[in-house]
């Protein structure tokens, strides 16, 4: 596999800007979701949006009377970034390249990054394995045929560390899965993300939401944390000190940051696993990238030089970014093969 940026975008930082806000998600007809509610065992909910352009179902040789949809249709099955939805720029382009190949596609949302506040007292982290493994429980139960899934970001070291747990049984649920540009050196992202241009830019982006949604958790649930505490926060840093960590069960930031990173244990897993990082990605340090000693034998390593954070830009201006979910699918459609 091998991608190239333009020559008109050079360098990670503008080759994860520019994709996410001027260039082209996706070709043909827009891409429309019907939107499922799913109860979870906590009293909580997940909303999950499935892509709505199906492939057709078969029909009986010879005559029109439509046959149940067919079982070897794959499915996709997406899970976000940080602060992600079905709206971003990556999920698009993820649904748009699996419509082009006939295959289903679902994007389950973490909780409260679905346009609605969550009920429990929790939200969602970069190691949020067993929510992993329930939402791909709920799309295996309604969908007979190969499934696939992909991560992005912080959705991909999720998927990664599912997939550790699971060991041997992960291929019930999936045949193949691929993490996208994901942070599975969870400390040495963070003190990327934490410092210089991208403490200014980066970290402001993803606390304008993350702040509010978690001060509206705290009027569900008074006394939950120190509510101005979190208000006076600067960093992801501090954000994961007073609510990410307490919240999931994690002693702190750094004891999270150490548990949830999916690098240390990727000899564990036993499904074909693609983990794609871009060596100019301004969140993930280049010398933070696993090295082939370190993946194990099921671990496939693409680690080009260009393509930003999630960006991975293609044609002319201003661009598309159908490059990067292109050689995903290829690679794990090649899995099911």
């Amino acid at each position: 596999m091998e991608f190239h940026a333009p020559w008109w975008l050079p360098g990670g930082q503008v080759q994860t800007i520019w994709p996410a806000l001027f260039s082209r998600r996706h070709f043909g007809k827009p891409l429309a979701f019907q939107r499922q509610r799913w109860a979870t065992p906590d009293g909580d909910f997940v909303d999950a949006d499935f892509l709505l352009d199906q492939p057709p179902p078969s029909r009986h040789p010879g005559g029109d009377a439509a046959l149940p949809p067919r079982d070897d249709v794959p499915m996709l099955v997406l899970f976000h970034g940080l602060e992600g939805s079905s709206q971003s720029h990556y999920a698009q382009a993820f649904a748009d390249a699996a419509r082009r190949r006939g295959w289903r596609f679902a994007i389950p949302h973490f909780r409260g990054c679905s346009g609605e506040l969550n009920l429990a007292p929790r939200a969602y982290h970069s190691g949020d394995y067993a929510e992993i493994g329930w939402m791909l429980a709920q799309v295996r139960r309604q969908h007979r045929g190969p499934l696939i899934a992909a991560g992005v970001s912080l959705g991909g070291n999720a998927l990664l560390r599912w997939a550790q747990e699971a060991g041997d049984t992960a291929r019930q649920s999936a045949s193949a899965v691929a993490a996208i540009c994901s942070p599975i050196d969870l400390a040495a992202s963070g003190r990327a993300i934490g410092s210089g241009f991208n403490r200014q830019v980066y970290t402001r982006m993803f606390l304008r939401t993350m702040v509010p949604k978690a001060l509206r958790k705290l009027q569900q649930h008074p006394g939950l944390f120190n509510g101005q505490a979190l208000r006076e926060v600067r960093d992801l840093y501090e954000f994961d000190n007073l609510f990410t960590a307490p919240l999931h069960g994690f002693r702190n930031t750094e004891d999270y940051w150490a548990r949830a990173s999916a690098k240390p244990q990727l000899p564990r897993i036993r499904l074909p696993a693609l983990v794609l990082n871009a060596r100019n990605d301004p969140f993930v340090p280049a010398a933070s990238l696993p090295a082939v000693q370190d993946a194990g034998p099921f671990v496939t390593l693409w680690q080009p030089a260009h393509g930003g954070h999630v960006g991975f830009p293609g044609g002319r201006f201003p661009g598309h970014v159908l490059a990067m979910p292109e050689l995903v699918c290829h690679w794990l459609g090649q899995r099911l093969a």
